[in-house]
């Protein structure tokens, strides 16, 4: 790290990876995904807590979830794994694809900003931070990163662009790329995701059809790149090429290690992504059914009341009818 912006000292395990290696407890030297996971957590928690003092209900699907989505990001960012990320690409590209595909959507389901509007209070200090939601949540800068024509293209970045490039080598070589790589990863993740789960306000609503195509353009992405990485004959990055020597890895095996786990952990995921999305899309057209159905309803019934009264109307105009007199006239 001679010569790279070094933020805090990098202590890299001692014992050959394993599972139980990996699950074991080292603190990054910079911690703020855990950090932030867990206060996110406690945030969450709060927040329903006030939501239902108010008498409103809340799933606790939605806390569940939201409470999964923090603990794997907690746990990816703040055990032994992280330290192996440094050097071996498949705790790496474990850390990746968690990141970017399994944490995001836990989070979204967990309908944070929904959360947040229904227990900020809306005066005092609590609305200005709901003003300042909603504010950014309006702004141009929000509809041009959550348009799938921007969140695509970062998505393919995360893949194609870092690992078959010198890109991943120069911002891997400290603590601190180290990290903002992670960011970057559940950045890109979230921005891929809220458009085609959140049930929050967003700045655009995308129809169920273009958010169908962003699964379906979402879901290859990671199998080809991890074709690629079990197919390359040596390693493509100077990062995983020398692991430590008391590891006993081969780095050009433990690359195609990396490469399965890009073509087969994401689409467990993708797949459930899909249900669900598919399950909403149902509800989605059986509410606007409904809703046909009724406009429809009250139409026939407005129209057959406009009948009635104009039927009303006509017998009033009608000039009543003479009844024959059946008396005989004498004179």
């Amino acid at each position: 790290m001679v010569g790279c912006p070094v933020i805090g000292q990098v202590v890299l395990p001692t014992s050959p990876p394993s599972l139980w290696a990996m699950l074991g407890w080292l603190p990054p030297p910079v911690p703020i995904l855990p950090v932030m996971a867990i206060v996110l957590a406690v945030w969450y928690l709060l927040a329903v807590r006030v939501v239902r003092s108010r008498g409103r209900q809340w799933a606790w699907t939605r806390t569940a979830s939201f409470l999964a989505g923090c603990i794997a990001l907690a746990a990816v960012t703040g055990l032994a794994i992280d330290g192996y990320g440094y050097r071996l690409f498949s705790a790496f590209m474990f850390q990746h694809l968690t990141l970017s595909i399994l944490v995001p959507p836990l989070l979204v389901l967990g309908a944070p900003g929904r959360l947040l509007l229904r227990s900020t209070p809306h005066r005092g200090l609590g609305r200005y931070v709901v003003i300042a939601a909603l504010g950014g949540l309006r702004c141009r800068a929000s509809r041009i990163v959550l348009h799938p024509g921007f969140t695509i293209p970062v998505f393919l970045l995360s893949y194609y662009g870092l690992y078959l490039s010198d890109l991943f080598d120069a911002a891997a070589s400290s603590v601190a790329g180290h990290v903002t790589l992670q960011v970057f990863f559940l950045t890109s993740g979230m921005l891929f995701i809220l458009p085609i789960l959140s049930i929050g306000p967003l700045p655009v609503r995308q129809s169920n059809l273009g958010r169908f195509f962003d699964i379906f353009v979402e879901m290859p992405l990671h199998v080809f790149i991890g074709v690629i990485l079990m197919m390359a004959p040596r390693t493509l990055t100077e990062t995983f090429a020398q692991p430590p020597p008391d590891w006993n890895v081969d780095p050009v095996a433990d690359q195609g290690v990396a490469g399965a786990l890009a073509w087969s952990y994401g689409e467990p995921v993708a797949l459930l992504t899909t249900v669900i999305f598919a399950i909403r899309w149902r509800r989605d057209e059986e509410s606007e059914s409904k809703k046909r159905e009724a406009d429809v309803e009250r139409d026939d019934a407005e129209l057959a009341a406009y009948n009635a009264f104009l039927r009303g109307l006509h017998q009033q105009r009608r000039p009543p009818t003479d009844v024959p007199s059946t008396a005989n006239e004498h004179d």
